[in-house]
């Protein structure tokens, strides 16, 4: 029996060819490490699915398939990716009763059809559950065909235009059971002895590694998550001056922050930095750190050099074993505190220990700050540097950025700093007054991947002030 494909759906994979199968397909030992190098290669939870499910078919010669991750600690990602199905077409499946379908029995802990479950789907006993989630694989051979087969799922599969499944379960330490994948034939078929042998090395290395993606997946989302609660949730409004900010967290979390302060007298401080290292300390690390230079600005924030000063000796105190790069930059209305009418410009005083210098853009400039060589925080005795002045013209935005913007570009230092600076220049003329135009310029033009690219452990920050007066 063979029921056509339903028309394909925009956005998801095309079906991948399928046929009834006969004989193995050249599937061989060779053709197992090829597609466990490809898989070795997937840096995100969702693109290693997709590629379990592409291995699936090449090894058993299915035509689609269906791969469902749902820990069995609880704490998820619950996910649900689909080869040639849609998100219609999964919605369909998931309309059948669990106790029909197979990798929602492995998935939910119940027995096979045959296994002597009541027709009501009552729970099973502890026993039948615990033999059930052990299963490591379920083969439907003949949906249109065989006696007992839910109508719910064979009206279903005649909609979606398959005719047999094979389902394999997915479970690694430290997790248990991680999933199940169920890959689907346009007709009756099943696979050979040959192939669950391939598929089952197959499906014991792909555990494992998604096992991996899947702790990594979860210690970014905290790190990303603390991270966001640490740094600023707005940027504030102050008068004369517009503030835009891109924050991308690497994948383990890092200690890459920014800060934007309201200060007395309508002044502001503007702050980037990073902390050595990565994960959950590091956030932290970094945290503590920024609230401590918040403390010191508001102190003292006019003299930049005092508030760094201050910063270091803190480190030497309590972060004795980590080192920080850091940048505080501090300005004043047109006409000072007072705000005294004229022609006086605005003056922005800045010192850095340690961090990349800032960058100057606007209609007749587009050149770096030249701010005083310093090291970072944490690597001397006793860290002083000189601070530097700056009169940014009417129009003109100042950018604070992390090196991990630099290191993103995989370029060497020099021609990473060579790309900022021709991305800057370029610049649309109507985009100039728009710090947000100006940020998201830069980063597309740098970061073609986008800020959360997952080939990449660097935080990025960039922060644009615009000063309009």
């Amino acid at each position: 029996m063979t029921v056509p494909h339903v028309p394909k759906v925009a956005g998801t994979e095309p079906p991948l060819s399928g046929s009834a199968h006969t004989a193995d397909p050249p599937a061989d030992p060779d053709t197992l490490h090829d597609l466990t190098e490809r898989l070795a290669r997937t840096r995100t939870l969702p693109d290693a699915l997709r590629e379990v499910l592409r291995a699936g078919t090449a090894l058993i010669d299915a035509g689609r398939g269906l791969i469902v991750i749902e820990p069995a600690d609880g704490l998820g990602p619950d996910t649900t990716i689909g080869l040639g199905l849609g998100p219609a077409d999964i919605g369909h499946i998931e309309t059948v009763p669990h106790r029909a379908l197979p990798h929602r029995r492995m998935l939910d802990g119940l027995p096979e059809p045959d296994g002597g479950h009541d027709a009501t789907g009552s729970r099973p006993e502890d026993g039948a559950r615990t033999e059930a989630a052990e299963r490591t694989e379920s083969a439907e051979p003949d949906i249109p065909g065989a006696k007992g087969i839910d109508p719910r799922l064979r009206e279903v599969a005649a909609r979606l235009g398959y005719a047999a499944s094979y389902t394999v379960r997915l479970a690694a330490d430290p997790y248990g059971g991680l999933g199940a994948a169920t890959w689907f034939y346009d007709e009756p078929a099943e696979p050979t002895e040959r192939q669950r042998h391939l598929i089952g090395r197959y499906r014991r290395y792909a555990s494992e590694h998604l096992a991996r993606l899947l702790e990594l997946d979860r210690h970014r989302k905290t790190a990303t998550a603390l991270g966001e609660e640490l740094l600023p949730h707005r940027l504030p409004r102050v008068p004369g001056v517009r503030l835009a900010v891109r924050h991308g967290s690497g994948p383990r979390g890092g200690g890459d922050w920014y800060d934007a302060l309201p200060l007395p007298d309508g002044a502001l401080g503007l702050a980037v930095g990073s902390v050595s290292g990565s994960g959950p300390c590091a956030v932290a690390a970094m945290g503590r750190l920024r609230a401590s230079l918040r403390a010191y600005a508001v102190m003292e924030g006019e003299d930049p050099v005092a508030v760094l000063s201050d910063l270091e000796l803190l480190m030497r105190l309590t972060e004795s074993a980590r080192t920080a790069t850091a940048l505080f930059a501090f300005t004043e209305p047109p006409g000072g505190p007072a705000g005294l009418p004229g022609d006086a410009p605005r003056t922005l005083t800045l010192a850095g220990a340690g961090h990349c210098p800032p960058l100057i853009v606007g209609e007749l400039r587009t050149e770096f700050v030249e701010t005083s060589l310093s090291a970072p925080l944490g690597m001397l005795a006793c860290w002083e540097a000189p601070s530097v002045e700056i009169e940014p013209a009417p129009g003109e935005t100042l950018l604070l950025y992390s090196d991990g913007l630099l290191h993103r570009t995989g370029d060497t230092t020099d021609r990473a700093f060579a790309r900022l600076h021709a991305a800057a220049a370029r610049v649309p003329r109507r985009s100039r007054r728009d710090p947000d135009a100006i940020a998201d310029h830069i980063l597309a033009a740098l970061l073609p991947q986008g800020l959360d690219d997952p080939a990449s452990d660097e935080d990025v920050i960039l922060l644009a002030a615009h000063f309009e007066a």
